[in-house]
């Protein structure tokens, strides 16, 4: 805590008397600058305490020096007496009440290098406690960082360690608060971040200074950091090593989290390729006992950052199993459990999302199930509902018409040309045909869903169409092979 005048005044070997400016004594002493220039303006950095004898002062100038120093933004003035001056001018004491300047008398006794020496070491404490407070700082929010508190531990310590609140914000909502209602400044906080490419912005929030800090990730990222009272040495500090724990952290854990995506996607395709017990068993040794067969299944589907982020919001929950599995996040649960309740729970907290349900499901089945979910999930987006079951699907559609064998054979015979490309890793055809045929040919819209650019989705319709030997332009041929992605 720097030095203030007051507690300078108070101290009591020093002798001063405070003559001016009661009441903003409290101002703190950055240093301290003896001279007797009637303007020292020049050699002022603002916050100084300036002491003089006034040797080149008189009642006629001192008003006007008294108006230099508050120009200067000095902190006060001692005016040493029993040299230059018995008393001092009473032009300068009235002239420093009127503009808040606080002025101490000095008595002859008093040497000022006895001040300097006061300030000096309060100065060096403070600087030393600061250091101090920043290095501890530092320890409790790096074993934060890297023990299991992660991200969010970082911070809700940072909260506790500024006395403030705390915002850390992607480029689809807030990842992390603390407390809890600083999500209410989230939508202000994130108009503001428009205007910040990358750096440092400051601005004032319900009596709050926020400082607005860009993170170095490659997914954008911004820590927002609100408190009563500007940040202070130390503060500042504590904010930069958060903002470097952050960035490391969070690529780190960027890094991990698309190992447990795709191995996530792995055991989903093992379910599907019918490797059940192997399937399990990874199930089992990553994430515990997976769900009882037989199963409820429940598809979502967004965009990629929706999926991504009910991927989080699932997360944790042991007591079901969840992956990505082509445009959908595919949802296990054990049959009648509570596992729709809490997908769609996950879906409405990140939105726009739409799900669509079977149960129940035998593991053998598992394969035809999770197709049937995503259809019945696509028909919900289709209609703007929240939810679709297959069985409310499937007693509408025309598929219903058609023997389900039949219909499969068919479907798998005229798409196979696109599946046999999209095995060997060179596409994703028969998922970017489908979304493109559901958007009814809509580039801008069908790319955005896929999450990739529409030059992309064009060179891939393009090639659909030379491996199928069929001009989509035709309405027929696109009814075909709609009711093929279907079957």
């Amino acid at each position: 805590m720097a030095l203030t005048l007051r507690a300078l005044a108070d101290d009591r070997p020093l002798g001063l008397r405070v003559l001016t400016g009661e009441d903003v004594l409290d101002r703190p002493i950055a240093w301290v600058h003896p001279t007797e220039l009637t303007d020292p303006q020049a050699f002022l950095e603002g916050g100084e305490l300036l002491l003089t004898t006034g040797l080149a002062l008189a009642e006629e100038t001192s008003p006007a020096y008294v108006r230099r120093l508050v120009d200067a933004g000095v902190a006060g003035l001692g005016f040493g007496v029993g040299l230059s001056h018995d008393d001092v001018p009473r032009a300068l004491v009235a002239t420093a009440a009127e503009v808040g300047l606080p002025v101490l008398e000095v008595p002859r006794k008093t040497p000022f290098i006895a001040i300097t020496r006061a300030v000096s070491r309060a100065v060096a404490a403070d600087e030393y406690a600061t250091t101090v407070r920043i290095g501890r700082a530092q320890q409790e929010l790096t074993r934060t960082a890297v023990g299991k508190g992660g991200p969010a531990g970082v911070v809700r310590k940072l909260a506790k360690l500024v006395d403030g609140w705390v915002l850390l914000l992607d480029t689809v909502g807030v990842e992390g608060a603390a407390p809890a209602t600083a999500q209410s400044y989230a939508d202000v906080v994130r108009e503001e971040l428009k205007q910040l490419r990358s750096g440092t912005r400051v601005f004032d929030l319900d009596g709050h200074e926020v400082v607005l800090q860009t993170l170095h990730t490659r997914v954008r990222r911004a820590l927002a950091v609100g408190t009563a009272e500007p940040l202070d040495t130390a503060g500042r500090h504590v904010v930069n090593t958060a903002v470097a724990l952050l960035s490391l952290a969070l690529e780190q854990d960027l890094k991990l989290t698309h190992a447990w995506r795709f191995l996530r996607t792995g055991v989903v395709d093992l379910l599907a390729a019918g490797q059940h017990e192997l399937a399990l068993g990874v199930m089992s040794t990553a994430w515990g006992d997976p769900p009882e067969p037989p199963w409820a299944v429940v598809a979502l589907v967004g965009g990629p950052a929706q999926r991504r982020r009910a991927g989080y919001a699932l997360e944790g929950d042991t007591s079901l199993f969840f992956a990505e599995s082509g445009s959908a996040v595919i949802v296990i649960g054990r049959s009648g459990s509570d596992v729709l309740e809490r997908a769609l729970t996950a879906a409405a907290s990140v939105g726009p999302m739409y799900a669509g349900l079977v149960d129940p499901v035998p593991l053998e089945n598992f394969a035809v199930a999770a197709e049937q979910a995503d259809l019945a999930a696509r028909a919900a987006e289709a209609d703007g509902k929240p939810l679709v079951t297959y069985a409310e699907h499937s007693a509408r559609g025309l598929l219903s018409l058609i023997d389900p064998v039949v219909a499969r054979i068919y479907g798998e015979n005229l798409l196979a040309p696109l599946r046999r490309h999209d095995e060997s890793g060179r596409g994703d055809l028969v998922e970017s045909l489908r979304c493109w045929l559901e958007h009814h040919g809509h580039w801008d819209v069908a790319a955005a869903r896929l999450g990739v650019h529409r030059h992309t989705l064009r060179n891939r319709i393009t090639k659909v169409q030379e491996l199928l030997g069929r001009d989509l332009d035709s309405p027929g041929v696109r009814a075909e092979l709609w009711v093929a992605l279907q079957a």
